[in-house]
């Protein structure tokens, strides 16, 4: 219950209450971007796409949280244990590296400005509160382990190879 608590808190309303306010403000939703047969078809392939890797990043977390971390992605339940396992040896915040998925491949669906503009703000956001205000938090509760940790494996952008934890 914890999990849905805080999955509707953060995510949903990221992904599903903004844009939707947003797309209905708006009235603009322009799948294919107006462009000609067949390059129509790329736009929903690549958002779908980008949509799919999100969704996929976010479970392995959520899972990874509740299994190994004993807690839930919100800053009012976190994780008990450093996750340095599974997705968490690519990236270092795999449901933030989610989340921008799913918002870009969302824009890139719908073809919307102003969901542009909420990624790009929801982006910003994120690199400000993520390296002044998450970060000092974790290396204060995990000291030298969550150190070396962000000295090994990227911010939001996986490495190809997983960090090797010996």
């Amino acid at each position: 219950m914890n999990h849905l608590r805080a999955i509707l808190a953060l995510p949903f309303t990221v992904l599903v209450i903004i844009p939707t306010i947003l797309l209905s403000a708006t009235g603009t939703i322009n799948i294919g971007w107006s462009l000609a047969m067949p390059l129509s078809f790329a736009p929903p392939i690549i958002g779908l796409f980008f949509i799919g890797a999100g969704l996929t990043m976010m479970y392995k977390t959520i899972a990874l949280f509740a299994r190994v971390g004993k807690g839930t992605l919100a800053p009012w339940e976190p994780p008990q244990k450093l996750v340095v396992h599974g997705i968490y040896r690519h990236v270092r915040n795999p449901m933030i590296t989610g989340v921008f998925a799913i918002l870009l491949g969302e824009t890139i669906l719908s073809g919307s400005r102003g969901l542009l503009i909420w990624f790009g703000l929801f982006v910003l956001i994120n690199a400000i509160y993520i390296p002044f205000s998450e970060e000092p938090r974790l290396a204060r509760r995990f000291g030298e382990d969550y150190l070396r940790y962000k000295r090994n494996v990227p911010r939001w952008i996986p490495r190809v190879q997983p960090w090797d934890l010996s």
